[in-house]
């Protein structure tokens, strides 16, 4: 286990090293931790540093969040100015493990699941000169995260992976399709995928998302 700019993380370097290695950095769920996305790894690409990121805030029974959340009168109620720290944590992080390993900061990834997806909405939306690939598992754009999207940024070369389970109860399917839309509108190039599951990954999700970022 490793720590850069108070996040910690686990790795898995490049099996060949180039001086323009791609980073891919992995962002799980509430109350996961680091080695959940990290079971991926041997199926990203070689030439990949790939690394798993924890969230900064531990949970009563377990598990990690980068942001809290609760019910409250039948409302979901986020921690907004949690998870706004907590993007800007993970912006720093990138910025300084690009420097670390010499990695290309033209050709980052980010794979987010749930609350990591939320994230990596957040992050590429709002900084889209930062990211390129942006896989979103069973999450949604949360505008109280991102704040107003600026239209003037170039989006143009940002590609995304969306997927949803319609049988979601965690996250809504209507919220993967916002993801949908938002792309339509800002003009983003994406592929986005519906599956009969709930709030996880299925097979068929797992084999479209890594012909995705293999290609």
């Amino acid at each position: 286990m490793k720590e850069l700019e108070g996040i910690k993380y686990i790795e898995r370097k490049p099996e060949v090293k180039t001086e323009n290695n791609p980073l891919i950095v992995l962002i799980h769920g509430y109350g996961s931790h680091e080695e959940d996305l990290f079971s991926f790894a041997d199926d990203l690409p070689k030439n990949a540093h790939v690394v798993s990121v924890r969230a900064v805030n531990d949970i009563p029974y377990g598990g990690y969040a980068w942001y809290d959340i609760s019910f409250m009168n039948n409302e979901k109620w986020m921690d907004e100015d949690q998870a706004v720290e907590s993007k800007n944590k993970l912006l720093r992080f990138i910025d300084e493990i690009l420097l670390q390993e010499n990695l290309d900061s033209s050709n980052v990834t980010l794979m987010g699941f749930s609350q990591g997806a939320i994230l990596s909405y957040a992050i590429a939306l709002n900084h889209p000169e930062k990211i390129k690939n942006v896989a979103i598992l069973s999450g949604y754009p949360e505008h109280k995260i991102i704040g107003d999207i600026d239209t003037s940024k170039d989006f143009s070369h940002l590609n995304f992976f969306i997927s949803h389970g319609t049988e979601d109860v965690v996250l809504p399917i209507d919220l993967g399709r916002a993801g949908e839309e938002l792309m339509k509108l800002l003009g983003i190039h994406f592929e986005y995928h519906e599956y009969q599951s709930g709030h996880g990954i299925i097979p068929q999700n797992y084999f479209d998302l890594m012909k995705w970022i293999n290609q």
